[in-house]
């Protein structure tokens, strides 16, 4: 083993450490708690419509086409 030391890689291990600080205050920082997040009045009315399977016109006459 060599006993010389090698700055380059404290200073990496040294970036390592920082960054996966950063990366878990960020984090932390970037939640937001449910007391804060308010719904708008669009968003109430884009609940309240119907999803999901609508038999329009169109639907009906591809419909129709295929029972002939």
């Amino acid at each position: 083993m060599s006993t010389e030391r090698n700055p380059q890689r404290r200073r990496f291990l040294k970036t390592l450490g920082l960054g996966t600080v950063a990366a878990g205050a960020a984090a932390g920082i970037g939640q937001v708690p449910l007391v804060q997040a308010e719904t708008t009045a669009q968003d109430a009315a884009r609940d309240e419509t119907p999803r999901g399977y609508r038999e329009t016109a169109h639907i009906r006459a591809y419909y129709a086409t295929l029972r002939d």
